[in-house]
């Protein structure tokens, strides 16, 4: 399997500068030529291969306007080809939007592979530089000098830090103690989340508190002349600000992806229509601010490393109308309500978590006696209301195959 190291980078003012000029030449490279397949397909209908996008950038080192070309490390640029032809993949295969253009003063990047960097004794030397890169390793757990990165990336965030990421080809970790345990996860936006068996983790809202200061420096910025330093000054101001409030988002967000990967064998979802969630105007901030998305990817990967199970069951099954010890289910549940007592059965419930439980036996239900093996079955229980079906669909099992 492949994983990736990212530590902070100290380059010194000649590899500033060659980084520098490397991070122009990949942006050029990139706008240029999706401006050119973009042309080619509006205009003559005609798609671009790699092979052709290839030869155009060899055509372009030869000519005087973009001889500079040359002067830098040609794997970055070919690097980026690969990138644009993988991301219209994607974007013709559904799972992307239409590429963009490069700005300058977002997040800057250049892949290299082997071919154009040395890693000796724990020390990395690129390509077009002199002197090996300083970098600071944040791994206790493993030695940098026993390190054989297939691919290192150098980039330099819009605050002004830099970092290089080694990708390295390990072996499979080994598999969890098993935990004897299934827990179902109702995701929330007061509570970040509420489990199955009553658990609840707050919320932490890293943007909202962060929000007057943000909203302070933003304002100093619009007061500053356009091109100035004061203006850059103040820029920076701002992309720290961000920095803060993404990194503390990452590290809740890994702390509690881990926490429950650890406890629990079967961990059970919903799968949430995230991007029409956030065109409610009134919850947009909060729920992006959340980070659901990159929640549920963390438990993906981190349950397949495990060797867990992570169930997604559909969106629509009404977690929150159906009554966890019956099974009766309401007509209309508003958003405001938070308690509610069961008609059939006369069982008062905590929303969220009569939901949570709801979730987990739909998982139970939906991946049959083996979690890994998914039937598509429908919840059934005793009661004179039966909920709805579980899965519309055969749900999403992570597990890694034998």
């Amino acid at each position: 399997m492949r994983t990736a190291y990212k530590c902070r980078a100290y380059p010194d003012p000649e590899q500033t500068a060659i980084f520098s000029r490397t991070f122009g030449c990949v942006r050029l490279v990139w706008n240029k030529t999706l401006a050119e397949r973009h042309a080619a397909y509006h205009q003559r209908g005609e798609r671009t291969s790699y092979k052709q996008t290839d030869a155009a950038l060899t055509a372009w080192k030869k000519t005087e306007d973009l001889a500079f070309l040359a002067e830098v490390s040609s794997v970055p640029l070919q690097q980026t080809l690969r990138h644009q032809h993988a991301a219209f993949a994607n974007f013709f295969a559904g799972r992307a939007k239409y590429p963009r253009f490069k700005n300058r003063n977002s997040r800057q990047s250049a892949h290299y592979t082997r071919s154009a960097f040395r890693m000796s004794n724990g020390e990395l030397s690129m390509a077009k530089t002199r002197a090996p890169l300083r970098f600071v390793w944040s791994f206790e757990n493993v030695d940098p000098s026993t390190l054989d990165p297939t691919m290192v990336v150098i980039s330099r965030d819009p605050d002004g830090r830099w970092y290089v990421t080694f990708a390295v080809d390990t072996d499979a970790p080994e598999p969890m103690d098993e935990a004897g345990h299934a827990i179902g996860v109702d995701l929330g936006v007061k509570d970040f989340a509420v489990t199955s068996d009553g658990k609840r983790i707050a919320n932490p809202r890293d943007l909202e508190r962060k929000a007057r200061n943000l909203a302070r420096y933003q304002r100093r910025m619009a007061r500053r002349e356009r091109g100035s330093m004061n203006r850059r000054k103040a820029k920076a101001k701002v992309a720290r600000a961000h920095r803060k409030v993404r990194n503390a988002r990452a590290d809740f967000l890994h702390r509690t992806s881990t926490n429950l990967i650890r406890g629990a064998d079967t961990i059970v979802i919903e799968d949430l229509a995230v991007t029409n969630m956030v065109k409610n105007r009134r919850l947009a901030r909060v729920i992006s601010d959340a980070g659901w998305g990159e929640f549920r990817r963390q438990l993906e990967y981190k349950a397949e490393r495990a060797e867990r199970t992570l169930v997604v069951i559909d969106r629509w099954y009404p977690s929150s109308k159906t009554c966890s010890a019956c099974g009766y289910l309401l007509a209309t549940l508003s958003l405001s309500t938070r308690h509610w007592t069961c008609p059939g059965c006369r069982t008062r419930h905590e929303r969220d978590i009569n939901a949570a439980k709801n979730i987990l036996a739909a998982g139970r239900a939906v991946a049959g006696d083996n979690p890994g093996d998914a039937c598509g079955a429908g919840v059934r229980r005793q009661g004179s209301s039966l909920p709805q079906p579980a899965a519309k669909q055969k749900p999403r099992v992570v597990r890694r195959p034998a």
